[in-house]
């Protein structure tokens, strides 16, 4: 998305999709006036996605009923590649469009005829409600990274512990001082060992030097991991 809504710095980027040419002038107007920059405008669907995809504006207008590509849409596009927060409007007797501008993923809306003064407060609720969104996949993202990576190390200790006899303490320390050594990451290095000792189970690896004594904590050249017996370890 555009810088201007996630550094909140300088005046927010707006990309203008109206099919109606006057009411589209009275829009740019109405949005310098509140201190918005206009990047671009467009007087149909498709060119209003191919415009935010160009430009990353802050917020795209869109209006719900355009030519050559459907308003509802377009703005599904633009909310599911988390483009922009996009702001839907609406005539009046199209309210029950609302709730499919909703489901595609406009964050606020506007019912024409609105005024300049209700431009702002939708502008900066879409907004707002798409930092939340962002920022919420975000974290279930590292969420979910540190799952997939404590299910590969925990995979790695079983194999060092079924392979070399060792506790599960012991092999924790293992992957850790290795990781050290190495100055990998442990999820790198348990992939190592699970790549290694898997091969050695199916006979298909050859033998490797040990890490060594990880006190040195100099890093090494190779980039697998022995399928050796590890080091010895302090309790």
């Amino acid at each position: 998305m555009g810088e201007g809504v996630q550094a909140r710095s300088g005046a927010l980027r707006v990309l203008v999709a109206e099919d109606e040419a006057l009411i589209r002038l009275d829009l740019v107007e109405m949005l310098k006036e509140e201190g918005y920059a206009v990047v671009g405008e467009a007087a149909d669907g498709q060119s209003a996605v191919d415009l935010a995809v160009s430009l990353r504006p802050d917020l795209v207008l869109m209006d719900v009923k355009m030519p050559v590509r459907d308003g509802i849409d377009a703005a599904s596009e633009i909310a599911k590649g988390r483009i922009a927060p996009v702001v839907i409007l609406t005539a009046f007797s199209q309210r029950d469009m609302v709730e499919r501008a909703r489901e595609a993923g406009a964050l606020a809306y506007l019912v024409k005829p609105f005024s300049q003064a209700d431009l702002a407060p939708a502008i900066e609720l879409a907004v707002s409600r798409f930092e939340e969104l962002v920022a919420l996949e975000k974290e279930v993202l590292t969420l979910q990274e540190r799952f997939e990576a404590r299910k590969i190390v925990d995979q790695a200790k079983g194999l060092l512990m079924d392979t070399h006899k060792l506790t599960e303490a012991q092999a924790f320390k293992w992957l850790q001082r290795s990781a050290m050594d190495r100055r990998e990451t442990m999820k790198a290095v348990a992939e190592m060992v699970i790549a290694t000792l898997s091969e050695k189970r199916t006979g298909e690896t050859e033998p490797l030097a040990p890490l060594g004594d990880s006190g040195s904590r100099k890093p090494r050249p190779r980039r697998r991991v022995s399928s050796e017996t590890p080091g010895p370890l302090a309790d």
